[in-house]
């Protein structure tokens, strides 16, 4: 397994060093900064002020960088085996590792069915939890903290997707355990997000709009001062939270508040893939559904499925809006095309949000139940519901 400092290696750079005349300016060897960036080895405490005054940056800061530790090439690993049999023996590379795992789960949740990822995530999360119980070292059983978050917000996608979204208790309670993980961790991006979770939960599962609001201003709230982009998707669903609740210029204004975040984002915000113009367009297209207004959702939503052919789950929830847009305005050729791209992307994810916006797109075309096209669709829907 590689590991590498990256963002001490790039502060480095950016203020003009190279690996020599960084140590040349610190007084060590050029393989002593090699060792500190490939994370071997620490600097002393004795020469960390000194260091941070070259990098520019508050010791907290320098701190920051140097528990940052990121795996390059994942192999078999002797080291993490012998972690794993003694927990006590967890280090940041360890935890690196376990996090950069984690993170291979997160990007495949597009692209796999939930039932196949539930195993690992579950293994991965277990990991976490044992090794954080018996780390020695303060600064690991933070990060440990930081990663037990991130996969248990995980876990709780995963086992929401696997009820069909039937099951509320469950991801909540992985959600709850992530929100404490992330404070213990003090990681306000982290708990924002699994709040914003939980208002995901009350909005689609347990039809609680109010509820579900208020979980996305708080999760907004959370997150205003460290991630842009993070308050922005939490905005877009409080504007879906007034939509279901019919407050159309409620809705607008939190809209509005959303799209404004876009200007803030800057590199240095870790969740800016979760908040992108598809996201802006696929929720908007969704509160102008829920407001009556499937004329005007039908273009947003028609922009942001060809933008989201990537990320499947995501593409199939609004490639079922978009057939239910359809539907409304009495498009029953656009619709049914439509309809079969939605049951096609739900066949290769399961996802159950696109499944449940599947469904709901079938039962509105109970009134065409006779036709040969809306026959063929709820044979195709049957046989996906005996599928899973």
């Amino acid at each position: 397994m590689t590991v590498k400092r990256i963002r001490l290696a790039q502060r480095r750079k950016a203020c003009g060093y190279t690996q020599e005349s960084f140590a040349d300016h610190l007084g060590v060897e050029r393989s002593t900064v090699g060792r500190w960036e490939s994370a071997d080895t620490e600097p002393q405490p004795w020469l960390r002020p000194r260091m941070a005054r070259a990098l520019n940056l508050a010791d907290d800061d320098l701190q920051a960088l140097l528990d940052d530790i990121t795996v390059i090439q994942r192999q078999p690993s002797e080291r993490m085996a012998f972690v794993l049999q003694n927990p006590a023996s967890a280090d940041l590379v360890a935890v690196a590792s376990l996090h950069e795992r984690v993170r291979q789960l997160d990007e495949s949740y597009d692209t796999a069915s939930s039932t196949s990822l539930m195993g690992a995530a579950g293994q991965v999360h277990g990991q976490v939890k044992v090794l954080r119980q018996h780390a020695a070292s303060a600064r690991v059983r933070r990060a440990l903290f930081e990663v037990e978050s991130d996969s248990a917000t995980l876990m709780s996608q995963l086992v929401w997707d696997v009820s069909q979204r039937r099951d509320h208790r469950a991801p909540l309670r992985y959600l709850d355990e992530a929100v404490t993980a992330a404070r213990h961790g003090r990681d306000a991006t982290t708990e924002a997000y699994a709040v914003l979770r939980k208002s995901f939960v009350a909005l689609y599962g347990e039809k609680d709009p109010m509820r579900g609001g208020q979980l996305a201003d708080q999760a907004a709230a959370i997150a205003q001062f460290t991630s842009p982009s993070l308050t922005g998707l939490a905005l877009l669903h409080v504007a879906e939270a007034h939509a279901m609740t019919d407050r159309p210029t409620e809705c607008e204004t939190a809209l509005e508040a959303a799209e404004s975040q876009f200007y803030k984002v800057g590199d240095d915000d870790v969740a800016a893939p979760y908040y992108t113009i598809n996201e802006y367009n696929r929720l908007a297209g969704s509160c102008y559904l829920f407001l009556g207004l499937p004329e005007r959702a039908e273009p947003i939503l028609r922009s942001a499925a060809t933008a989201l052919r990537a990320k499947k789950k995501s593409q199939a929830i609004t490639l079922g809006n978009l057939t239910l847009a359809l539907i409304r305005q009495r498009k029953l050729d656009e619709a049914t095309a439509t309809m079969h791209r939605t049951i096609d992307a739900v066949e290769l994810t399961r996802g159950g949000g696109g499944l449940n916006v599947a469904f709901s797109a079938g039962r509105e075309l109970r009134p065409w139940r006779h036709e040969s096209w809306a026959q063929e669709i709820n044979d195709r829907l049957l046989a996906l519901m005996a599928a899973i």
